[in-house]
């Protein structure tokens, strides 16, 4: 029997065509009267946050939305950022709050999560969206997560009946993916760093979603033939290279579609992010719905 590599979904495409459909969404709000407006805070001068909110800035000009980014020190009290919060929250002109996480150690940040009004909540992360996501309601959807299912509804991938198992058990990442299969009718195993025995619950996954942090965690012995690798990681190593959690060489070996990195899930969070944004500003203006 010959075995094909995996077929690769390629997200960085994917992303491409949404974006270009989401701007022509975008020119018929104009059209109407209201730009959407994203707005994010950024604490402090991580590289990393900063490479990411430069990110979704460029992507957001691109799309036509208008885009705000609002740094403030490390330094700053919780309440000081509690109160750029309820300000955004009170101005009309601001569709979408996102505030860049990780903060810094002495901000709390269940708190400022829950500070941002449900209806901006561009990330998906308050707990009235999350809530409603859980009872498979229309609502605000983390952006990861709502890019790996869309991946898989681009590339027709069945996922009612089939096993998916998640590794990792991040609010940001692994536990709505989760739930978003779940709602999918998956039948969905969460796999985490206690996890015994992690090959017996891998090798039996028809979709594999690998959120770790941790280069190389999952190879070709920890999967089964034929199953759908996604891969959520992204690590960069001594030589700058950047790679997933799972290896990408071995793996596609044996499944049938496997996401890159990078190129794969990245470019559909930010997408799903502008997704969300023109989305708040429909629901908050009442136009376009």
């Amino acid at each position: 029997m010959v075995v094909m590599p995996a077929k690769v979904i390629e997200g960085k495409e994917l992303a491409h065509q949404i974006r270009n459909e989401l701007a022509e969404d975008v020119a018929k709000l104009k059209e109407q009267g209201v730009t959407p407006q994203l707005t994010v805070i950024i604490v402090g001068d991580d590289p990393a946050s900063k490479s990411y909110v430069n990110g979704k800035k460029k992507a957001s000009s691109q799309t036509g939305i208008s885009s705000d980014v609002i740094e403030m020190p490390s330094t700053i009290s919780e309440q000081e950022l509690l109160d750029k919060i309820n300000m955004l929250n009170r101005d009309e002109t601001v569709h979408g709050i996102l505030v860049q996480l990780p903060l810094p150690d002495h901000i709390n940040e269940q708190h400022i999560i829950e500070s941002i009004s449900p209806q901006k909540d561009v990330d998906g992360f308050h707990p009235i969206n999350t809530g409603k996501m859980m009872l498979g309601e229309d609502t605000f959807l983390p952006c990861t997560p709502y890019g790996i299912i869309t991946m898989l509804h681009s590339y027709d991938i069945q996922i009612e009946g089939k096993h998916a198992v998640v590794i990792g058990r991040s609010n940001i990442v692994g536990k709505p993916v989760g739930q978003l299969l779940l709602n999918e009718n998956a039948t969905v195993t969460y796999c985490h760093s206690r996890t015994n025995q992690l090959t017996d619950f891998t090798k039996n996954a028809d979709i594999l979603v690998v959120a770790v942090g941790k280069p190389y965690a999952i190879c070709a012995e920890h999967i089964k033939q034929g199953s759908v690798i996604i891969d959520v990681g992204i690590n960069r190593l001594d030589d700058g290279t950047l790679t997933g959690d799972v290896d990408f060489g071995s793996a596609a070996e044996k499944a049938s579609y496997i996401t890159p990195v990078p190129k794969g899930v990245g470019p559909m969070t930010i997408t799903m992010l502008l997704r969300n944004t023109i989305k708040a500003a429909k629901g908050l203006t009442g136009i376009g719905r």
